[in-house]
């Protein structure tokens, strides 16, 4: 298998591990405690600290002089993490169990955006770079679709506790992987050249990178605008589904909305002609366009051919995302850039989450029009914040950020050219 199959497989592992996680420990924690309550704090406290470990972890990886070793062993902490959850979640005293928590959850970052940056290093720069990070967005979609059902599976046909050991084997497996990729031998890997004279990287680097260039701004802007949306879709498809007359409708359409997701990105998101920022803008507005229109279906089946519509819609968004990162992140940055973005948007997720159950008595098509509503509003922000494209650039890479790299704190000097990241 080459370096990026072994990446491709590491990552798919890793992100298994990472969406089991919602419903393992909530099960586990209703079998042991007889209380999802109990299973609901300890999965704040695994999501919390995504946002606040997403600098420090971009910075250590861009700092550290043994990257394969510094992903493959914060990977392997969360493995751990799970693996220590397993044992002690109902069994141990509360406050252990939280931390242990806290610590697994600080290792997320990796898992998400961390392992994206890697891609830079592993697959040369040009459409096939670009194909890459369709092929790791596909990764996201597929554990969404596999581990909810397998963790599903396992508890049925045994318990919570195996189901969770399943995830933890699963991360220990991506750890294994991530130690055998060759991004150092390759001479790009994350630890950047340092440019003699220029400041070094600090923790607000990749904030102020985010910031002050404005691809990046409206990229990540819009898509953490759209995951407001996005993150209550789950208790919103379960609203849904119950006044249609299906209680346990709501997996089916998030079912639904996550194998669209994965066709999405298979397909669409592998279109490498199309400028990212405008897909980004057609994946947004789709999106919410298909939602606004399941508000009104009248069945469950019908919901659930629509929200895979919206699905579809959705999936090329994390690729085009993923490549306007890599294009425009400054060099010492880059990690940040990743583990950065992907924090906000799933602080934003838990927002809306947050969000949707204050307004839970709200009527279910209401509330799926506001979602819409979200994400069509993040459509017009980035359409408001993006730089204007060149003349005759349509269809076309942009060459570069409309900042120098030089205007960030921490990036070496020069222009981006379509063939280098």
């Amino acid at each position: 298998m080459g370096g990026f199959g072994r990446y491709l497989a590491a990552a798919l592992a890793a992100r298994i591990a990472s969406e089991g996680m919602g419903m393992a420990v909530v099960l586990l924690a209703l079998e042991r405690t007889g209380s999802a309550a109990h299973g609901a704090f300890v999965l704040t406290a695994w999501l919390a600290p995504h946002v606040l470990a997403a600098p420090l972890a971009g910075a250590a990886a861009a700092r550290t002089a043994r990257p394969r070793l510094f992903h493959a062993g914060a990977l392997a902490g969360f493995a751990t993490a799970v693996a220590a959850l397993t044992v002690l979640l109902g069994r141990a005293p509360v406050p252990l169990v939280l931390a242990v928590a806290v610590l697994g959850g600080s290792c997320g970052p990796m898992v998400t955006g961390g392992l994206s940056s890697l891609i830079t290093a592993l697959v040369p720069a040009g459409p096939g770079r670009d194909r890459a990070y369709g092929w790791d967005a596909a990764t996201y979609n597929a554990a969404a679709v596999t581990a909810p059902a397998a963790v599903g599976l396992v508890a049925a046909l045994g318990s919570a506790g195996p189901a969770m050991a399943v995830l933890a084997a699963s991360g220990a497996l991506a750890a294994a992987l991530a130690a055998t990729l060759p991004y150092e031998d390759q001479g790009a890997g994350p630890v950047p050249v340092p440019v003699p004279g220029a400041p070094r990287a600090g923790l607000g680097a990749g904030l102020a990178a985010l910031w002050r260039v404005r691809e990046l701004r409206a990229v990540t802007s819009a898509t953490t605008l759209g995951f407001v949306g996005i993150g209550s879709l789950t208790t919103v498809s379960v609203l849904l589904a119950t006044e249609l007359g299906s209680p346990g409708g709501g997996g089916v359409l998030m079912t639904a909305f996550a194998v669209g997701a994965l066709g999405g990105s298979l397909t669409v998101g592998r279109i490498t002609s199309v400028e990212p920022g405008r897909l980004v803008r057609w994946a947004l507005a789709g999106t919410g366009a298909a939602l606004a229109a399941a508000a009104f279906a009248p069945s469950v089946a019908v919901t659930a051919a629509v929200f895979a519509l919206a699905g579809v819609c959705d999936g090329p968004l994390l690729t085009a995302t993923l490549r306007i990162r890599a294009r425009y992140a400054p060099d010492g940055v880059r990690t940040q850039v990743f583990t950065l973005g992907a924090g906000l948007k799933l602080t934003a997720a838990s927002a809306g989450a947050a969000l949707v159950g204050i307004a839970a008595d709200a009527p279910a098509a209401a509330l799926l029009t506001g979602i819409a509503g979200l994400l069509l509003a993040a459509a017009l922000l980035h359409a408001l914040t993006v730089p204007r494209e060149p003349a005759g650039a349509a269809g076309a890479e942009v060459a570069g950020p409309t900042e120098p790299s030089a205007g960030s704190a921490t990036a070496s000097a020069g222009p981006r050219t379509p063939e280098g990241p």
